[in-house]
């Protein structure tokens, strides 16, 4: 391509992110000050080179899958944020009290107000994390939670129901074996220090150990040992988009987001800080764009991902996870 049909191009693609409809003639002409003629016969070489589609309702074109490519690839210009959303995500990063988990939850939330799409983190906190504290917290006689921290800032309960047969001192006496003999322990060892060191410990202990001993185990099996975290924020914000005004293409897009084991298909393993996966490309749904970056944060690392319609505001996506990426590597660790 010629530098004008590379500026036909780009002025086609952000001309229908903008506007959603397709680009004719007629507004090139008025643009770039040349002829119908020479406008219809760049479009006609751009659709021949496959980067542009003819919409079958109108004579005007719209960016094709290799399209967009081209455009990300060649032509897209990062946006730069405006002071008042950029201060947004500043102030997150900037607070000390906020667990890692809270952390990256507000910054989902900001991204997705931002963008106007949806945003996604997928996280597992690093194997270097050490078991802080477990607390147990009484609900009522037959009902607890389990309370786990690490030393990374991660925190996480689940709530267990315990017979009533067992008394709830010798649970509260469990966790303070626990805490005396794990905490520094690093998080991937747990497991097999609980089975080995503290087991015969308790059993010495403490009256029907075994069930005891089981609330503990599950409960760092469920949420430590996995250390998984996983937030999709803004759905409905999709189902704004004119691309999703029919109600069977609104149902699958729906059913994908609520889906972990789908969503966990853009956690891909590249050296790129942001990636952008257009289309099939995205091995989440044809007619999706996704545009991730992998962070790390307080000793836990993960992906953040972004999205959208194929009509995507690339520009402005790549500007915002540009500063979320320049402000976890100044205050992420």
């Amino acid at each position: 391509m010629d530098e004008r049909q590379k500026t036909l191009l780009k002025e086609i693609v952000e001309g229908y992110i903008k506007e959603a409809r397709p680009i004719g003639s007629k507004h090139l002409c008025d643009k770039f000050n040349l002829s119908s003629a020479t406008i219809r016969n760049e479009m006609a070489y751009l659709e021949k080179l496959g980067y542009l589609e003819k919409n079958h309702i109108s004579s005007g074109r719209i960016p094709s899958e290799e399209g967009y490519k081209y455009y990300v690839d060649n032509l897209m210009q990062p946006k730069e944020l405006t002071g008042e959303d950029v201060l947004k995500l500043q102030t997150i990063f900037s607070n000390k009290d906020l667990v890692v988990s809270d952390a990256i939850l507000k910054c989902l939330e900001i991204i997705s107000d931002i963008t106007n799409y949806t945003s996604i983190s997928l996280g597992k906190e690093s194997g270097e994390s050490t078991l802080k504290q477990i607390s147990i917290i009484p609900l009522d006689e037959t009902h607890i939670v389990a309370l786990v921290c690490t030393d990374k800032g991660m925190i996480k309960n689940k709530q267990f129901t315990i017979p009533e047969t067992i008394n709830l001192a010798e649970v509260v006496k469990t966790c303070e074996i626990i805490n005396k003999m794990l905490v520094g322990t690093p998080i991937d060892m747990i497991a097999e220090r609980l089975e080995y060191e503290i087991k015969p410990i308790i059993s010495k202990q403490v009256k029907q150990y075994e069930t005891i001993y089981d609330i503990f185990y599950n409960a760092f099996n469920d949420f430590v040992s996995s250390k998984e975290n996983f937030h999709v924020v803004g759905q409905s914000k999709m189902l704004n988009q004119p691309e999703y005004s029919d109600s069977s293409e609104i149902k699958k897009l729906i059913t994908k987001l609520e889906d972990e084991d789908t969503i966990r298909k853009i956690e891909k393993t590249d050296d790129k800080n942001i990636s952008i996966y257009i289309g099939k490309d995205s091995e989440f749904d044809d007619n999706v764009t996704v545009i991730k970056t992998n962070y790390s944060y307080r000793g836990e690392k993960g992906t953040i991902a972004i999205v959208g319609p194929k009509r995507m505001e690339y520009a402005k996506v790549v500007g915002v996870l540009n500063i979320l990426n320049q402000w976890l590597e100044e205050k992420g660790e």
